[in-house]
């Protein structure tokens, strides 16, 4: 018997080469926040379904944004989804008085009306829209978005991670990985959107132009569970700002007490020196923040989250490169005051939607989707610098409370203590302040800037060089307007017996032709061109004995046109065209003017 075995040589197997698959789709969207979410709802509602991807295993897990506009609410009722975000809403009535206060158990300084409570206010909102403001959360708007997007056809999956992209004239190759094997594919898609965020990849590749000034102020948000009835229900709101040693919020000079769910569920704000770094934020420490915010340490608090955020200044001028579309925060950074990121991001979403499915089902020439950063490339930049400017209204409360540049505790309630003397100095500061809350009235309430948008681009046919200028501020005050790239005018009217909105009877995914009984030529003419173009174009004639009937005499007053003239409203419920008044040509004017958004 031999010492040692023989030995016996063990074959080398070699692992199989796997190709990285490649899918195939129209639209390739990334991100499902707020703005791919409404991107992938809105193609799939004109007929596109796009393929959406997320690197995270669910939507959002925090309350983030939360105030809902009153466009972002027409914008949900157009795609079908106002019923069910309503379910998550927190009743406008409920939104509030807004409230200064050196903690939520201590000394009130002031409260202002806001989100459209005021009554003033409430008739400019009233005049401009037919809905109101909600506080819908991002956690609770993004699964409404996504949900119906992908019950409708949407590819969408998670733990999907984009890499990288390369375009060429015919398409876009993106390199994607499953976070949850590793595995590397690709995707090829017509067109490609970035919905991925303020650290945006795809901006990044892009290369997009970006202005102002990024991370200006450090700030955290504790979301947190605590019964804090006794201290809030009196006084509703969705916002209860803190002014307190320590408390500087994206350099606000206050802390945030935010409502998420009435009275138990909430989400503190409390800023960090970014010269400094990010603290170190334990559970403990969050809970003492609370604590600190709320004025009462008895209180139980069971903290949900702890995360940090920057306040940015920052907005791209162009939105795309080519067949490459950015959208969201990717293109507009900005802190949270006037509430608009998540509207603007879902109106972003809205406006290229129908766009896409156009140019994708030949209905419409690569032109078109020029006009997407013609027309929200300046939204971007009005929303980040007004969310910007609008932080400098709240200086003069801190100023009139005597805590600019204050060197101890004891000293800032001094000063704070010093209103109550009966002195011709104190009285003044006591008027001062009641003026300096009612100053920040530009914080919370722009139906202006919410609603008033005015594109100017290849998709409007208009001369613009005859734009009526604006009789008031367009970020603060809304003005109804019939001139092409407006937002159609809201009257309403009834349909079929039934009280409606303008708003109401145009959008749904095609286009809209508004004239009266002596334009009914109108009919004809979008009929041939609709037939012609392979768009629809469905009229409304307004007028008695007509299913529509402008009974309260809105809209006479409001359209800017003769009863024989017409309004073509685009599929994103914005003005495109209109005749002054009916000509001998009605199909030849229409067919142009329809050629001219469309780009062919």
């Amino acid at each position: 018997m031999p010492d040692t075995l023989p030995t016996i040589e063990t074959p080398t197997i070699e692992a199989p080469t796997i190709e990285a698959p490649t899918i195939e789709t129209d639209v390739l969207v990334i991100g499902t926040g707020p703005a791919g979410s409404a991107c992938a709802l809105t193609l799939v509602r004109n007929g596109i379904k796009p393929m959406v991807v997320n690197k995270y295993g669910w939507t959002a897990q925090t309350p983030r944004a939360h105030i809902t506009n009153p466009r972002t609410m027409e914008v949900l009722s157009d795609l079908g989804v106002k019923d069910e975000a309503l379910r998550h809403a927190v009743p406008h009535t409920m939104m509030g008085e807004n409230t200064f206060c050196a903690s939520l158990s201590g000394p009130e300084f002031g409260r202002i009306p806001t989100w459209g409570t005021d009554p003033d206010i409430a008739r400019n909102y009233a005049l401009a829209s037919p809905e109101t403001n909600y506080d819908i959360t991002q956690n609770l708007m993004e699964p409404v978005l996504l949900g119906n997007a992908a019950h409708s056809g949407a590819n969408v999956q998670f733990h999907t991670e984009f890499l990288h992209y390369e375009q060429d004239t015919t398409g876009v190759t993106s390199t994607l990985q499953n976070r949850l094997t590793g595995q590397k594919h690709y995707v090829r898609s017509r067109y490609l959107v970035g919905a991925d965020g303020a650290n945006s990849t795809v901006a990044r590749i892009a290369d997009l132009p970006l202005e102002g000034t990024p991370d200006k102020e450090g700030s955290m948000n504790i979301v947190f569970n605590a019964d804090l009835s006794e201290y809030v229900a009196h006084r509703q709101s969705v916002l209860y700002w803190v002014i307190q040693d320590g408390s500087d919020v994206g350099g606000l000079g206050m802390g945030v007490v935010r409502m998420v769910r009435p009275w138990n569920r909430w989400l503190a704000i409390w800023g960090y020196d970014l010269n400094v770094g990010q603290p170190d934020v334990d559970e403990e420490k969050a809970v003492k923040v609370v604590h600190d915010l709320v004025g009462d340490d008895t209180i139980n608090v069971e903290i949900d989250s702890i995360s940090f955020w920057k306040v940015n200044e920052v907005y791209a001028t162009h939105l795309q490169d080519r067949r490459v579309f950015c959208m969201g925060d990717a293109v507009h950074r900005h802190p949270p005051t006037k509430g608009l990121g998540s509207n603007t991001s879902i109106q972003d979403g809205y406006n290229l939607g129908w766009k896409l499915a156009l140019v994708i089902k030949g209905r419409a020439g690569e032109s078109l989707l020029e006009s997407y950063s013609q027309e929200r490339a300046p939204v971007a930049r009005q929303v980040v610098t007004g969310a910007n400017r609008c932080i400098r209204t709240f200086f003069p409360i801190i100023g009139t409370l005597g805590l600019m540049d204050v060197k101890s505790p004891e000293e800032a309630k001094a000063n704070v203590m010093s209103m109550l003397d009966d002195t011709e100095e104190a009285k003044a500061r006591r008027d001062q302040l009641i003026d300096a809350v009612a100053g920040t009235r530009d914080v919370f309430d722009n139906p202006g800037i919410e609603i008033c948008h005015r594109y100017e681009s290849a998709a409007v046919d208009a001369d613009f060089s005859q734009k009526p200028e604006p009789a008031g501020d367009l970020e603060v005050m809304f003005e109804n307007t019939t001139f092409p790239g407006a937002r159609m005018v809201h009257a309403w009217i009834l349909k079929n017996g039934r009280k409606v909105s303008t708003l109401n009877v145009c959008g749904h995914y095609r286009f809209t032709l508004f004239t009266g009984i002596s334009g009914k030529a109108w009919s004809g003419a979008a009929e041939t061109v609709s037939h012609e173009l392979g768009v629809n174009i469905e009229t409304v004639i307004i007028g008695p004995g007509q299913k529509h009937q402008d009974v309260f005499g809105d809209y006479r007053r409001l359209r800017e046109v003769e009863e024989s003239g017409a309004i073509l409203v685009r599929p994103d419920q914005h003005i495109g065209w209109r005749a002054l008044k009916l000509s001998d040509s009605p199909a030849a004017d229409l067919r142009i003017a329809m050629k001219n958004i469309l780009g062919l």
